[in-house]
């Protein structure tokens, strides 16, 4: 059998084509604007192929607006099929097409569309050519011949009366006769047609009987349509359909064979794809993958980012029945899974070695389109200007996602940096960036927020000094990070700042790029230690403390070599340890071995030409306390005019006792000094003065 099809087109027509049992045309929507309005013209007229006109004429329309399509199915005994089929559109084009029919035509073929049912059945009717009033067949819907056929509708739950075949088509049905065979057409939910369960699977059925007296024959012919109406489940990533295995008497096992869109898919290819058949009480179950090729995937806000998958399966039943007679089932049904779930991938794949946070974005369907960034509450739009240090790159895959890697250097201005310290010297820099994504889902504007938080962790220690020794003190410098402000500097207990310096005599210089600290000899801080006519060791130490707990987490320690021809040390615990050069007092040829203080067993520790080493308690060698200052005169033995004067000085506040029971403490060292005056009293004194 031939069907010709004169169509009239836009350019919008993107597919044309002649299937199994069925013609079909896709429109671009884009291209027409708006949903394209279908009209079948002949000569009798123009039919606008409305909702219910196409049920009821053998068309259906889908509106595929994922693929931006809108696909016109019509049946090869749909109405006007061999006249004239238009696309109202303002402007179109004729077009021919002839459909042969690639497979041949079984008695019995049912149409299970997705608005309607048909039936066709091989027809020997007796035919008496040449009458231009045929009465004895059956003619189109609109010939006047059909008021001699009427149709009774077999229903098991009431009785129905008959009726004739103009009246059907009032209440939407269609009988006809195409060449050799008959023709029946009904909309879904139609008043004769029933429901009923066939092996827990939901089915409507409609039996109509057409019959005729023609003299004395009266001619019946049953036809009977019935389509399962599962509407399909969703589990465990399968759409699952079900259809009884016998909706129409069969000896044997039918013979099932599926597809998508339209397509049969051979046997061999069905498990490679991922589909599912399988027989169970009878009854045939299709599983389709959620992401079967051939399926539409349509993202959604709901609750967060979800998804549904449009599947429109077609599928090929036949069966044999008792008199080996075929019959043949072509179901379309368009099966649509609920919403599901679909959360976006993140992934952190920051490197903080290259000193870069990476974070990429994975599962984006197709469909749905990033728009902007917010990086810690400033927005940049997308895609990125070249004038910031962000990169954003896309990449599309092949499983119909895309994916998105934002880079942003760690020690940027708008990531948040914070140091988390720790009760041992190890410290850690943490690097925040809160990311929040606005995408779109298209078609349309509806906005879906994806939020993410980073952290990338470096390892800090705390700040360390470099030390130089010089001959008068020890030079610290620190050149700053950013986060050394966490910390205190302190000078044992007491925090370094430049009042501090200044009261001790130390040079400071501070600000954001660098530290710069010279502290002199024999200033506050200072430990002494290997004392000798050849020099001492003076040790200075910087403590690095956390400024919350106050607790030291590190210091910076330096020990230098001294050598002086002259100094004094006066001690917090209250002794005086001096080095004097007597080459100006002692008569020539002296020896200093003579020397001593007042107490004459106070002599010298060591001696070297002319130096000599005195270490002794302050409340001995006959000192005494005086208003101010502690000092200490000491000359030779037998008396001479001759002396040198060493003085020790405390802040009085920072004594706790004074020589009470023979002990001496202070919070602080004594500053000393070496005094030499000629004086030309007789005989020598020692002497110690309270500074108050």
């Amino acid at each position: 059998m031939q069907v010709l099809c004169n169509l009239c087109v836009s350019p919008g027509v993107l597919q044309l084509e002649c299937r199994d049992r069925y013609f079909m045309i896709a429109v671009d929507l884009a291209a027409t604007g708006d949903v394209p309005r279908f009209e079948a013209v002949d000569g009798t007229g123009t039919y606008a192929i409305t909702e219910d006109y196409a049920a009821k004429c053998g068309y259906s329309i889908s509106i595929l607006s994922l693929l931006g399509l809108v696909e016109l199915r019509a049946s090869y005994f749909s109405c006007h099929t061999e006249k004239v089929l238009k696309k109202r559109v303002d402007a179109y084009y004729a077009l021919n097409k002839t459909c042969s029919s690639p497979l041949p035509w079984s008695p019995r073929e049912v149409t299970c569309e997705v608005n309607y049912m048909e039936v066709s059945v091989r027809s020997e009717l007796p035919c008496q050519s040449g009458s231009s009033d045929d009465s004895s067949t059956l003619g189109p819907l609109y010939s006047p011949s059909t008021e001699v056929w009427q149709v009774t509708f077999q229903n098991p739950y009431q009785q129905l009366p008959p009726m004739n075949l103009s009246q059907a088509r009032q209440e939407g049905y269609i009988f006809d006769h195409v060449h050799d065979r008959i023709v029946f057409r009904t909309p879904y939910g139609q008043p004769e047609s029933y429901h009923t369960e066939v092996t827990g699977v939901p089915v409507e059925v409609v039996h109509a009987t057409v019959f005729s007296r023609q003299s004395w024959v009266v001619v019946m012919v049953d036809l009977i349509a019935a389509c399962s109406m599962d509407e399909g489940s969703y589990d465990s990533g399968y759409m699952i359909w079900g259809t009884p295995e016998a909706l129409y008497p069969s000896l044997g096992t039918t013979q099932i064979s599926f597809g998508l869109n339209g397509n049969l898919v051979e046997q061999a290819a069905v498990v490679q794809k991922g589909f599912i058949m399988e027989r169970y009480n009878s009854t045939v179950q299709i599983g389709i993958p959620y992401d079967a090729e051939g399926g539409y995937r349509k993202s959604f806000v709901s609750d967060g980012l979800s998804e549904f998958y449009i599947f429109n399966l077609y599928l090929k039943q036949t069966s044999v029945d008792e008199r080996h007679e075929e019959t043949v089932l072509w179901f379309h049904r368009t099966l649509v899974t609920p919403l599901l779930s679909s959360p976006l991938f993140t992934e952190d794949q920051t490197d903080v070695d290259n000193g870069t946070f990476s974070i990429h974005l994975g599962k984006v369907p197709r469909d749905v389109e990033l728009t902007s960034v917010q990086l810690n509450g400033q927005e940049f739009a997308v895609p990125f200007s070249d004038s910031i240090a962000y990169t954003l790159t896309e990449v599309r895959h092949s499983n119909k996602s895309h994916s998105y890697t934002l880079k942003v250097p760690l020690h940027d201005p708008i990531v948040i940096q914070e140091v988390s310290l720790f009760k041992n010297t190890n410290a850690a820099m943490l690097h925040k960036l809160d990311i929040n994504y606005t995408l779109i889902v298209k078609p349309g504007d509806e906005p879906y927020y994806h939020t993410f938080s980073v952290t990338a962790r470096m390892a800090v220690s705390p700040p360390s000094f470099d030390v130089v020794c010089t001959e008068s003190g020890i030079d610290f410098k620190l050149a700053y990070r950013s986060f050394d402000y966490l910390w205190d500097f302190t000078i044992g207990s007491d925090r370094l700042t430049p009042v501090l310096a200044a009261n001790h005599g130390y040079t400071m210089s501070n600000d954001s790029q660098s530290l710069l600290l010279s502290v002199p000899l024999f200033t506050h801080g200072y430990k002494y230690k290997d004392i000798g006519l050849k020099g001492f060791l003076g040790t200075f130490t910087i403590l690095v403390r956390d400024r919350e707990t106050a607790d030291i987490l590190t210091s910076t320690t330096k020990t230098c070599l001294f050598n002086a021809t002259e100094f004094i040390m006066c001690s917090t615990n209250g002794w005086m340890t001096v080095v004097v050069d007597l080459s100006a007092v002692l008569p020539s040829g002296e020896m200093p071995t003579r020397f001593h203080l007042l107490n004459n067993f106070c002599v010298p520790k060591a001696v070297d030409g002319t130096r000599v080493l005195f270490s002794f308690p302050l409340h001995s060698c006959g000192s005494t306390v005086k208003v101010n200052i502690y000092r200490f005169n000491f000359g030779l033995n037998p008396p001479t005019p001759h002396r040198k004067t060493v003085q020790c000085t405390y802040p009085l506040i920072s004594l706790h006792r004074l020589f009470s029971i023979h002990k001496f403490e202070s919070d602080k060292e004594g500053v000393g000094s070496i005094i030499p005056f000629v004086e030309t009293t007789k005989g020598m004194f020692a002497c110690l003065r309270t500074w108050v």
